[in-house]
Order: C-alpha cells, then sequence, then structure tokens
C-alpha cells in the first residue's frame, strides 16, 4: 500500500497573547487526523504537517474555532503588523492618561475628595473595558474552550479588583450617600463610612495600574519580535525588485519577478542581481556581504556563477538566470532560517508542559489564598489583594518567550553572517561537541589546482619558463593545465599563442610556441623523449612529489627548461579557523582520500594535529563511527558529494555553503561562503543563542518561584506585581537582542 503523501502548510497566527495560546492551537492541530503542527509564538507562525487530501482551509477553520485567526502567509504583509502595533499603541496611550488621573490623587493625600471615587470609576472604565479589551476577549474565549491563558490571570486580577471596588462604592453610597465616598482620614465625620470606600477598600487604581503595565509590557514586547525578526525580513527584501531584461537585444525594465529561467539581463554598477544565473559577458566585481557576510567583492567573469539579491560593484554584466523564484538561493536561506525559527529545543519543550499546567494551578493558588487569609482572621480587603497579587505576578509570558525570541535573533543574525542553522536542536549538539572532522579539499584546501612554484633549471629564466609552458596549457582544459595558464595570464606579460597543439593522455601537451617545439607534462614525457633529466631539476621533482605536490616539467628545443610545481593549497583563513576551533576546546582531525604525504603537509601547514588519509567516500562514516565509539562527539565540515553520509552521520553536520547540494542537505549548518573561519563563528553563535534561552529560562522559572509565595503572603502589592509582570517580559526579549551584537 502506498504511503500517504505529507504536505507541509505554513499559517500566519493572529489573536495569541502568550506561549499558552500558542501551545492550546497546536494540541487543537494535532488532534486533527495525520496532522502534525507546531505553532510558534514569536515568529506567529503555524508550521502544519498533513495529509496532501486534506484541505488547508480546514486546519484555518480549526485555529477559528480555537477563538484566533489564521491566514495562509501570502495573505498577510507587514502593513497588517504594523496596523496592529499601532492598534495597541493606541491602547496603551489612551489607557497611561487615564490612569494617571486614578494612581496619583491614591499617592498624594491632598487630592482626596468626597466624590473622587466616582471620578476614578470614569476614569478606569475605559481603560480596564478598552485597554485591557483584548484581555478580556482571550480570556472569554478560552472560558468557552474550557482552557486558560495568562489572559485569564490578567483579566481575573483586574476584573476582581474593578469589581470590588465598584461593590465597595455602591454599597458606601447607597449606605451613607455619594459625599461617604471621599477616602479615609479626609473628613472626619465621614470616617465611618470611608471605612469601606477609603483607600483601603478602593482598588480602581490596581486595576488602571494593572492593565497599563500589562498592556504596555505587550507592546514593548510586540515591537521587540519585531526588532527580533527583523533580520529575516531584511533578508527577504534583498532581492532586486525590478531587473533591465534582454530581449530581441533591447532592454526592456520588467519586475524581478518576470525573469524566467534562460533570460538574460542586464546588471550595471550599483545595481543588485535580479537572480541566480551565470555571467555571459562582461567582467566585474561583485559585493556579497549582504548575503553571505563576506566583506571583500569577488571577482566574476564570463562562465561565473552569480546569486541573486548581490551587487555589482565593477562593471557591466550580463546574466543569464539559471534559478528563479524559489529556486533561487536566496528564497532557499530564507526557507531554512524559516524552518529553524519554526522549532523547538527541548529546553522548550520542558517549558511548555509547564506553561500547559501553570495556569490552572495558579488560578487554584490565588483561590487558596484568598481562601487561607479569610480562614485566618484577615479582612476581606487584604486577602482580596493577595490573591489579585497571585494572579497578575504568575503570568508565565516570560516562560514562553524565552525560547523563541533567542532562537529568531540568534538565527536571523546568523543569517546575516552567513550562518544557516537548520533547527533548535543544532544549538543543543554544538554545546557538547569535542571533536572536528574537517575534509581536505574544498574545506581547508580551496579545491582549486594552483601553481606554487617554478625551479628553472641552471641558466634558463623562470618567467620564460612560465610564458611558453603557460601558452602551451591554455589550450587544454585539464585543471593542472588551467592552473598553470591562470598564473602565466597572471604575469604582466600576456602569454603567446601556441600552434599545432596536440593533447598527449596521462603524459602531457606539446606544440609550437614563437618558432620553439615546446613539451609540458610528467617528467616521464621528458626522460622518454630528451633523457634524463638535469640534477637540479631532479632534486626538485622528488623535493616536490615528496609534500604530494603535481609536478610538471616544461622544456623545448629537445632539453627541459624547468619544473612547474602545482597544487591544491590551503585557504589563506584556514590556519587562522583551526586555531579558532582548538579555542573553542575542538580537537580538530584531516579527514582526506589522498595519500599520506598529500595530507600530512595539509596538515602541518593549517596546525591540525592529527590526519586520517586514503580513505574512500564511504570510509570517511566509519570513521566518524570509530571517533563515536571512542567517546567524541564530532563535528564533520565536508563540502562534497563524497562527505553527505558523514555529515549525516557526525553528531553535528556542518557543509560549506559553495560546496555541492547533498552535502548541505545532509547537514545541520550551513556556511554560505567557503571560509573555515565561519565553521568556529557557527558553533560560538550556536552556543550563544543556547546559553540566552536557558539564561531566559533561568530568569523565567525564579520570577515565578520567587514572587509567587511573596504574593500569597500578602507582601507584594498588585500594582508592583503587574508592573514585575510586565518587566520579566521586557527582559527576557531584550536579552535575547544582546544576540544581534554577536560579531
Amino acid at each position: 500500500m502506498a504511503a500517504a503523501i505529507v504536505v507541509t502548510t505554513e499559517l500566519s497566527i493572529g489573536g495569541m497573547t502568550c506561549a499558552a495560546c500558542a501551545g492550546r492551537i497546536e494540541r487543537k492541530l494535532n488532534k486533527l487526523d495525520g496532522v502534525s503542527a507546531t505553532v510558534n509564538y514569536a515568529t506567529e507562525k503555524a508550521h502544519v504537517s498533513h495529509p496532501a487530501e486534506l484541505d488547508p482551509a480546514e486546519v484555518v477553520a480549526e485555529v477559528v474555532r480555537a477563538g484566533y485567526t489564521a491566514d495562509l502567509p501570502e495573505a498577510t504583509n507587514s502593513a497588517d503588523d504594523e496596523q496592529a502595533l499601532w492598534q495597541l499603541k493606541e491602547r496603551l496611550t489612551i489607557s497611561a492618561v487615564l490612569a494617571v488621573g486614578v494612581i496619583i490623587p491614591m499617592m498624594v493625600p491632598i487630592l482626596w475628595t468626597p466624590n473622587w471615587g466616582w471620578g476614578a470609576l470614569v476614569a478606569t472604565v475605559p481603560i480596564v473595558f478598552y485597554g485591557g479589551w483584548p484581555f478580556h476577549r482571550a480570556a472569554w474565549i478560552n472560558l468557552r474552550q474550557r482552557t486558560a491563558t495568562m489572559d485569564t490571570l490578567v483579566s481575573l486580577g483586574t476584573l476582581a479588583a474593578f469589581g470590588w471596588s465598584l461593590w465597595a462604592l455602591l454599597s458606601t453610597a447607597l449606605a451613607d450617600g455619594p459625599a461617604s465616598t471621599a477616602h479615609s482620614g479626609v473628613h472626619g465625620a465621614l470616617e465611618p463610612a470611608a471605612q469601606l470606600a477609603g483607600h483601603s477598600s478602593v482598588y480602581f487604581e490596581v486595576a488602571a495600574a494593572v492593565t497599563v503595565f500589562v498592556l504596555a509590557g505587550r507592546y514593548l514586547e510586540a515591537r521587540a519580535k519585531r526588532r527580533a525578526g527583523a533580520a529575516l525580513r531584511a533578508l527577504m527584501e534583498l532581492g532586486a525588485k525590478d531587473v533591465a531584461l534582454l530581449r530581441d537585444g533591447r532592454e526592456v525594465r520588467v519586475p524581478a519577478g518576470h525573469v524566467g529561467v534562460g533570460d538574460a539581463f542586464v546588471v550595471r554598477p550599483g545595481e543588485k542581481v535580479a537572480t541566480d544565473g551565470v555571467v555571459v559577458e562582461g567582467v566585474s566585481t561583485v559585493d556579497t556581504a549582504l548575503l553571505t557576510g563576506e566583506s571583500i567583492p569577488v571577482e566574476v567573469g564570463v562562465g561565473d556563477q552569480v546569486v541573486g539579491a548581490t551587487v555589482n560593484v565593477g562593471g557591466r554584466l550580463v546574466v543569464r538566470a539559471t534559478r528563479v523564484g524559489g529556486d533561487t538561493r536566496l528564497a532557499q536561506i530564507a526557507r531554512l532560517v524559516e524552518a529553524a525559527q519554526a522549532g523547538k529545543a527541548e529546553v522548550q519543550r520542558l517549558a511548555d508542559r509547564v506553561s500547559a499546567v501553570f495556569v490552572p494551578v495558579v488560578i487554584a493558588i490565588a483561590l487558596g489564598t484568598l481562601a487561607l487569609w479569610l480562614l485566618s482572621g484577615a479582612d476581606a480587603t487584604f486577602s482580596l489583594r493577595a490573591s489579585i497579587a497571585v494572579l497578575i505576578i504568575a503570568c508565565p509570558c516570560a516562560l514562553g518567550l524565552a525560547t523563541p525570541t533567542a532562537l529568531l535573533v540568534g538565527t536571523g543574525r546568523g543569517a546575516q553572517l552567513g550562518i544557516l542553522i537548520k533547527g533548535p536542536e543544532v544549538l543543543e549538539r554544538t554545546r557538547r561537541i569535542d571533536t572536528v572532522v574537517l575534509d581536505k579539499t574544498g574545506t581547508v584546501t580551496t579545491g582549486k589546482m594552483t601553481l606554487t612554484t617554478v625551479v628553472p633549471a641552471i641558466g634558463e629564466d623562470p618567467d620564460e619558463i612560465l610564458r611558453l609552458a603557460g601558452a602551451l596549457e591554455g589550450s587544454s582544459e585539464h585543471p593542472i593545465a588551467r592552473a598553470i595558464a591562470e598564473a602565466a595570464q597572471a604575469t604582466a606579460e600576456a602569454p603567446p599563442s601556441a600552434e599545432g597543439f596536440a593533447a598527449l593522455p596521462g603524459l602531457g601537451v606539446e606544440g609550437r610556441v614563437e618558432g620553439r617545439s615546446v613539451l609540458a607534462g610528467r617528467p616521464s614525457l621528458i626522460t622518454d623523449r630528451w633523457g634524463d633529466l638535469p640534477e637540479a631539476l631532479e632534486r626538485a621533482v622528488a623535493a616536490a612529489e615528496a609534500t604530494g605536490a603535481t609536478v610538471v616539467v616544461a622544456g623545448w628545443d629537445g632539453a627541459a627548461r624547468g619544473v612547474l610545481v602545482v597544487t591544491d593549497v590551503i585557504k589563506p583563513t584556514s590556519a587562522q579557523a583551526v586555531r579558532d576551533l582548538k579555542a573553542l576546546g575542538l580537537s580538530p582531525v584531516l579527514l582526506t582520500g589522498d595519500n599520506a604525504s598529500v595530507a600530512e603537509a595539509v596538515a602541518a601547514e593549517a596546525g591540525i594535529g592529527r590526519v586520517v588519509a586514503g580513505v574512500l567516500p564511504e570510509g570517511k562514516v566509519e570513521v566518524i563511527r570509530r571517533l563515536q565509539n571512542e567517546g567524541h562527539v564530532v563535528a564533520m565540515v565536508g563540502d562534497g558529494i563524497n562527505d553527505a553520509a558523514a555529515l549525516a552521520q557526525a553528531d553535528l553536520g556542518i557543509a560549506m555553503g559553495t560546496g555541492t547540494d547533498a552535502a548541505i542537505e545532509a547537514s545541520d549548518l550551513t556556511l554560505v561562503r567557503g571560509d573555515l573561519r565561519v565553521a568556529a563563528d557557527a558553533i560560538r553563535l550556536s552556543r550563544r543563542t543556547l546559553g540566552t534561552i536557558k539564561g531566559n529560562l533561568f530568569w523565567a522559572f525564579a520570577y515565578n518561584i520567587a514572587a509567587l509565595p511573596l504574593a500569597a503572603a500578602g507582601l507584594l502589592d498588585p500594582m508592583i506585581a503587574g508592573a514585575a509582570m510586565a518587566l520579566s517580559s521586557v527582559f527576557v526579549v531584550s536579552n535575547s537582542l544582546r544576540l544581534r551584537r554577536f560579531r
């Protein structure tokens, strides 16, 4: 029987006010047949995996039945977010202005007047029922669903304070007349009535202050969450808005979305490359900093790949599109970052389990506090203040924000630096790794053959050897030939052209350059044609081959003239990268399929002490497994198809973004540019993000554990509780935002 096809739908969720809301939606969706959902409060997104036959509209309907809104991402935009933030600011501003007129008189006895209570009532009604409407609405929805969230606690607390105050005000007015609603101690003749309606009985200021503090916390939290997601939004907006498309030899300016695969378009200096493609005309330098974090522009010419959203800073380029829309590198990076932000680390799952039972427990504690104080003989006002303080102080907002905000900022900052973290579970693995296995070719080395040395025979000019050998090798496509030809082209004097070129498979090349019969290839080719090499060249060949380098002997007119040494050189940054990895407490191991002499030479230059050489692709997995069996927690850094299985086997797979798609797919971390130093940065960022998550969770748990007993003991004023609760959420988000400064 064929397996059911599973698809993923992403929804933008509206109406969530705390992490408990996200948990409720998640539980509702997971009850649908075949559905696996993850809801992220910080990003306000739901990632829903479901059978292909299930209409996404049914998923949306389930969210709506739970009392929230849900839309496909295409139906939402940043303008909606701005509108919601503006409405929240409006509620906060109005409530704060009115609250001043309620709270200040409570603190300044000279302002107490006989009718102060009625004035406080008039000012508090819009605060509680307009400013606090989002809390009451959410609490009512929760009640209908037989659940409770943070909004339930806020709503109960403010309504209890308001209801008690209103009852005290009305009962006193009915008993003694309107004038008796003054505060106690202001007018001696009103003292009996003031026992009920005075400062010890009327809590309008509590209802007003708590509403304002919670609204302020919610507003600051919303602003901070927008800042936390700014990196991803900036990434999504990097692409060019329009492009000069070439049609029938003419440039036509069209929206970037109209470019198709195979279309040619022009990129002038200062313009962004519209989409991924290959240069078909022109030479320039391209600034990739916005996408990869690389500060130095990259030179490109005909045949070179360019990536959409990078900036042309040099000459005019004509590019043929190879990938468009969702297939581009930018879109792939954005998807990886979004997927990472949607996931949950193990520590967050613990917080979710705590939050699920926390609110009902707090309500029970609040009721128990009220009952115990009343039974102990305390007056009703003191007992009510203590129970309200319990409700307000215990809101688990900080607990729900601890992980997603840090993950949001950390992954976003990583994307800016060219580091893609695939999921939150990756963060936990980075903390434990003690060994890092480095593939050689393309990871530690450039993966490209480079001419390193020209050794001339006695009396010969090395520049002349390179010029003539380069002219001959320029007609060949072999990687070694290309290395020599490129080195020759980089000299001040351009190499001449070759005539009568012929390739000798497995041996070398021959032809005529400037009337000379030139031969270049293996030492055996030269000795077979012209006899033994001069002693100086023999020594140069032996020394080069001892280090694993490739040797090309060049000569003309019947005599060997010099030795050209070609090798895959290590990247300029690899030695520093190895030092950085060691500084993180990691033991580097070089793993390669090359022979031992080559590997040892590279390891010595890079500063790597342990080498495993001569390993076939399937053997790389065995090396990783052997290290794990020895008790090591292993990270693997690679870039090729032959590294994919080892990357998957490692506890932490790190792929160079310049490598193959197979390697990137098998990895946990992807480094967009091919600089090994970024591997150390990636591990440091991951560890820093995990540390921030744990710090946030510690604060959130410690705050609740320490504050609840104080509130239950009657030592915490409800107003102070409201301010502290709001500030705890702001603290957690602000602490996460520090990751934006990671360098």
